[in-house]
C-alpha cells in the first residue's frame, strides 16, 4: 500500500514539474518574440495614432523630408553612411514606425532594424505615394512639376507613348534608365518615351495613382494599352509596343 502511494506521489510530482516547465518555456518565447510587419498606409496611420510611446522614422533624403513629412517624424536617411549609427541610438524596445516614398527603402530599413534588435517595427506599404493617393492626413501635395494638362498634351500624338514614373534613388529605375534612353533614340520615329521623376512631380503622380516604382504605362490612341509595376527588361517592354 505504501509503495502504491509513493508511486502515485512521484507521478503527480512529475506531471506538475512538466506542466510548470511548459508554461515557463511559453513565457520565454513570448518575451523573446519580435514583430516585423508591413501594413497598408491606412492601418499604419491608425496604429500609429493609438500606440503609446511610438517612434516614427522617415528614411528618405533630407530634401524629401523638408518638402513634406508626417508630423513628429524623425528623419534618418537610409542611404546615408551614418544610418546604422543613428538608428542604433533609438530605443529598440519601443514600437517603431518607418516610411519612405514608395516603401522600398523603408522595407530595407526595417529588415536592418530587426537585425539590430528592434522588438516591434512597422513598415508603411507604398510609402508616402500610397498615403497621398488615399488622401490621408493634412499634408498637402506639392503642386510643382508637370500638370495633368501637360501630361495630356504628351499623349496627343499618333505614336505609341511610353511613360516611365521613376525616382533617382530607385534601384530598379536606375537599372532601366540606360535602355530607356537607348530606345528613345532608336525608336523615335514610332515611339515617344517620357520619364517622369515622381519626387519633382508629386501632384501628377498622386493624380495618376502611382504608388510603386518604377511604373511603366504604354499609351496607344491616348489610352493605357499596357501597364507594369516594378523592373522589366528591354525585351519584355518592346513586346508591348
Amino acid at each position: 500500500m505504501k509503495t502504491t502511494f509513493l508511486s502515485l506521489l512521484t507521478v503527480t510530482f512529475l506531471l506538475i514539474s512538466c506542466h510548470g516547465q511548459t508554461n515557463k518555456t511559453a513565457e520565454q518565447t513570448q518575451t523573446d518574440s519580435t514583430i516585423n510587419m508591413s501594413i497598408d498606409a491606412k492601418s499604419f496611420v491608425d496604429k500609429l495614432s493609438t500606440t503609446q510611446g511610438a517612434q516614427l522614422i522617415d528614411v528618405r533624403t533630407p530634401d524629401e523630408f523638408a518638402s513634406k513629412h508626417l508630423e513628429n517624424a524623425l528623419n534618418i536617411n537610409y542611404n546615408d553612411d551614418s544610418f546604422v549609427a543613428k538608428i542604433e541610438k533609438l530605443d529598440k524596445s519601443k514600437p517603431t514606425f518607418v516610411y519612405c516614398l514608395s516603401g522600398g527603402r523603408s522595407s530595407n530599413a526595417v529588415a536592418k532594424m530587426q537585425e539590430l534588435g528592434f522588438k516591434e517595427v512597422y513598415n508603411m506599404q507604398g510609402g508616402m505615394m500610397r498615403y497621398n493617393a488615399l488622401g490621408l492626413g493634412n499634408q498637402s501635395v506639392s503642386k510643382a512639376g508637370m500638370t495633368m494638362a501637360d501630361y495630356e498634351k504628351i499623349l496627343a500624338t499618333d505614336k505609341t507613348v511610353v511613360i516611365d514614373f521613376y525616382a533617382e534613388w530607385c534601384g530598379p529605375c536606375k537599372k532601366m534608365a540606360p535602355y530607356l534612353d537607348k530606345m528613345t533614340t532608336e525608336l523615335k520615329d514610332k515611339v515617344i518615351i517620357v520619364r517622369i521623376d515622381v519626387d519633382k512631380n508629386e501632384a501628377l503622380a498622386t493624380q495618376m495613382k502611382v504608388d510603386a516604382l518604377p511604373t511603366i504605362m504604354v499609351y496607344k490612341d491616348k489610352k493605357v494599352a499596357w501597364q507594369n509595376v516594378g523592373y522589366i527588361t528591354e525585351e519584355e517592354l518592346k513586346k508591348h509596343l
